[in-house]
């Protein structure tokens, strides 16, 4: 039973707010010490040369950087102004922008912290403006902010790719429809809402003074070169004309291009960005090390044998672990970061799942959904505390928490769907 104790101890130790790659590298080496002593981790260098060398995790940090020079070029600023000015003559426009916008920031950029914090200091204070209900405003921004994590280009889904052992292409292809569809909830949503309250999301007057011709050339030029560089990158992938690695290494170039488009190019905004890619590839290899270790620890300790017994034998076979396992991700991801989900708790379902014969990549795409979730869940789910940072003094933290709540709903029901209908997803 020391590989179930030490899961629980990391678990706790989570909850309590220590630094997450010290918690599984610290807990793995008291542990595994205890049990098999220091040769358990003979053979982690060779890990550690692994993970370095995997060509698909490459991938992370161009990514990253792609979404962080797109930042910094104004992007979310134009597509926001650009859509809340097309669709703000209909009743709940404005969320419905932000939603379309939210999805082709998650596409282009797919940095949930940037998508969030921009939407929420231009879009926030209009809606405000135009007496938005507050829930619906907050509930938008959240939840549409959050789309990056399962529309691809997704560093969760490459993640996800590399510790189930699926091809990332292929990952970006079947994500494809689930995002699409969770878009489309959204709207249908607003729309429901905004037709049973009117009020709570008027429509904006349009202004007679702007010239036709020239707004629709500022709006194209705001969201065709993003959408450009979107369906280049992606194109690329399912094409089968370049690996994903190789086609984030294009989206790091098209970023500075569309940088110079713009005329926001310069060397500090290269340095920034390269300095920030850095700061977070390092957290996310940072975990990645720590995860490994305890990994190893809780393999050689007997751990996954008996995860393994309990999750094989659960009454309703594939069904009940399907649900076992949902549900507990779920709740997970109302404390624990997605990055910790994956690098942890997938490597301890992935065999299960695998002797149960349920297919991989509808597993994954399972597993991408629900920890999209985990952004939305209070008490720690990042996309409120971005909001709140950046919201006016109006707005308070039970505003926000009221309005991801049918967001969170929502996300739910496409799991389940997702779960009930793969063949609907092309998933099977």
């Amino acid at each position: 039973m020391i590989g179930i104790i030490m899961f629980f101890v990391a678990l706790l130790m989570l909850l309590v707010g220590f630094p997450v790659a010290y918690i599984f590298g610290g807990v793995a080496l008291i542990f595994g010490v205890f049990a098999e002593g220091l040769e358990i981790f003979a053979f982690m260098p060779f890990r550690i040369q692994s993970i370095m060398e995997n060509t698909t995790m490459m991938a992370v940090p161009l990514f990253i950087f792609m979404g962080i020079v797109l930042q910094k070029t104004r992007l979310a600023e134009q597509l926001l102004e650009s859509m809340g000015q097309l669709f703000g003559p209909v009743r709940g426009g404005l969320a419905i922008s932000t939603v379309l916008v939210g999805a082709l920031l998650a596409a282009s950029t797919g940095v949930v912290g940037a998508s969030v914090v921009a939407m929420g200091l231009i879009s926030l204070p209009v809606m405000l403006k135009y007496n938005y209900d507050k829930k619906l405003a907050t509930g938008t921004i959240c939840a549409s902010g959050t789309l990056g994590q399962i529309i691809p280009p997704s560093i969760i889904l490459i993640i996800l790719g590399d510790v189930l052992g699926i091809a990332v292409g292929d990952l970006f292809k079947a994500a494809v429809v689930p995002g699409f569809v969770l878009i489309g909830a959204y709207l249908i949503y607003i729309f429901i809402y905004t037709w049973l309250k009117p009020e709570s999301a008027p429509a904006l007057p349009r202004d007679e003074t702007l010239n036709k011709a020239e707004f629709y050339r500022k709006a194209m030029f705001a969201i065709v070169p993003p959408l450009t560089l979107v369906l280049v990158v992606l194109g690329s992938i399912f094409a089968g004309v370049a690996t994903p690695t190789e086609s984030s290494a294009l989206g790091g170039m098209g970023a500075l291009l569309l940088a110079l488009l713009y005329r926001q190019f310069s060397w500090k905004m290269v340095m920034d960005s390269s300095l920030e890619t850095v700061k977070v590839t390092a957290m996310v290899f940072a975990i990645l090390l720590g995860a490994t270790a305890f990994s190893m620890a809780f393999s050689y300790t007997g751990g996954d044998y008996i995860v393994e017994e309990i999750l094989t034998n659960l009454p309703g076979g594939a069904t009940g672990f399907l649900i076992l396992s949902m549900v507990a991700i779920l709740i997970l991801g109302f404390f624990i970061d997605f990055v910790e989900i994956a690098f942890i708790i997938v490597p301890i379902l992935a065999p299960v799942a695998d002797a149960l014969g349920i297919a991989p990549l509808w597993f994954a795409i399972l597993i991408a959904m629900n920890l999209q979730t985990s952004f939305l869940t209070p008490p720690f789910g990042f996309s409120l505390f971005y909001l709140k940072g950046v919201a006016p003094p109006g707005v308070t933290t039970l505003d926000i928490y009221k309005g991801v709540v049918p967001f969170i709903l929502l996300q739910v029901t496409v799991l389940v769907s997702i779960m009930l209908f793969p063949g609907w997803y092309g998933l099977v």
